[in-house]
């Protein structure tokens, strides 16, 4: 039986225990998925640079996200006023970016991280806003092969993805 400050969902993962100050609330849910509203990170494995961006409600739902700022040294986003607003943004420091990952089934080694459609989200608030970039200095995808070795290839150890802070964004 679940205690009253968490609840019990299921995911691809098996069943997880979600403390209730952990559910992050998306206004408007994400691309493709605008009816769901509220998801929880999950960590795969200790020292994994990816997490689980989960959907509360929908065990089927769960998208592989990292901190783009582990593979990156530049990528700037712009966040306009009303994304600030929405999220409850004193200051563009309080958020924290995660992008979407695709690893095609048997290719680890294409690994590639989805830039046009950072997602944004302030802890403080449990507040998440994915807001999509339209600057041309960055392709769509950044594959991580294209780096010293993908994550897949490498030992655990690396960033968890939730801290993002470190990154430059700019205001519109």
């Amino acid at each position: 039986m679940a205690r009253q400050n968490e609840r019990v969902i299921q995911t691809r993962l098996g069943r997880q225990r979600v403390a209730l100050d952990k559910v992050l609330y998306f206004p408007r849910g994400l691309m493709g998925f605008e009816d769901r509203h509220e998801f929880t990170l999950l960590q795969l494995r200790e020292g994994a640079p990816f997490l689980i961006l989960q959907s509360m409600d929908d065990p089927r739902l769960g998208l592989l996200v990292g901190d783009p700022y582990s593979f990156l040294d530049d990528y700037p986003i712009r966040v306009g006023d009303a994304e600030q607003k929405l999220l409850r943004l004193r200051t563009i420091r309080q958020v924290a970016v995660l992008v979407t990952v695709s690893i095609p089934p048997g290719r680890p080694e294409k690994t590639a991280l989805n830039l046009t459609g950072p997602i944004l989200i302030n802890h403080e608030a449990r507040l998440g806003l994915q807001v999509p970039q339209t600057d041309g200095r960055f392709p769509t995808q950044f594959y991580l092969h294209e780096q010293a070795g993908c994550p897949a290839e490498r030992a655990p150890g690396g960033e968890d993805g939730q801290d993002g802070q470190d990154g430059e964004a700019s205001e519109a």
